[in-house]
């Protein structure tokens, strides 16, 4: 990472310091560095101008109520809100009935710098296990899940996919994951 995007990861780090003070002018600082990146996440998911103009103003209501959270220790300050502004959109688009499905070079826009290499061979490992774990479950229970969380889908959205009621997919997803939790450790 070079010099000029260590001092803007710095420069966020700080303002969302201070937006966690309560900072107004900082929010504006956090919204001046960020709002085109954001914006452009907001847009891909929900596929609507004024949609993900309205989705923006959700995402940075949420920075000033989480900046207290933010731990530059565990993420990049862009990685941490490009989070909240995906899952803000997704949020919406759900609300208003569509299926979300997340472009995947969505995944590599977000990130402002690379990890290191034990950074890369960890998340390889826990990937590798979630897989692993994922692939160990019911056949039905592992096609809901994946449906859910990697392509954003519904329970509704999967009951009509796949063409079983509601409550019977929503025991499956719920069954998976206790499932997921015990095989990953978790519980």
């Amino acid at each position: 990472m070079g010099k000029s995007a260590d001092s803007g990861r710095a420069r966020l780090t700080q303002a969302l310091a201070r937006v966690a003070d309560g900072d107004r002018a900082a929010l504006r600082e956090v919204y001046d560095l960020t709002s085109a990146k954001l914006f452009g996440v907001c847009l891909r998911i929900c596929q609507d101008r004024q949609g993900a103009e309205d989705i923006l103003q959700d995402v940075y209501l949420k920075v000033w109520n989480r900046a207290g959270r933010f731990d530059a220790e565990r993420a990049s300050p862009i990685t941490w809100l490009c989070a909240i502004a995906r899952n803000t959109a997704i949020d919406a688009r759900r609300a208003s009935g569509g299926a979300v499905l997340v472009p995947e070079e969505l995944a590599a826009e977000v990130a402002d710098d690379r990890a290191t290499a034990p950074e890369l061979i960890a998340a390889d490992q826990d990937r590798a296990r979630i897989f692993e774990c994922l692939d160990g479950l019911e056949e039905k229970q592992g096609r809901a899940i994946r449906a859910a969380f990697f392509d954003g889908l519904t329970y509704a959205h999967l009951a009509d996919a796949m063409k079983v009621p509601l409550g019977t997919m929503k025991s499956w997803v719920r069954r998976g994951l206790m499932q997921l939790k015990v095989c990953l450790g978790d519980g």
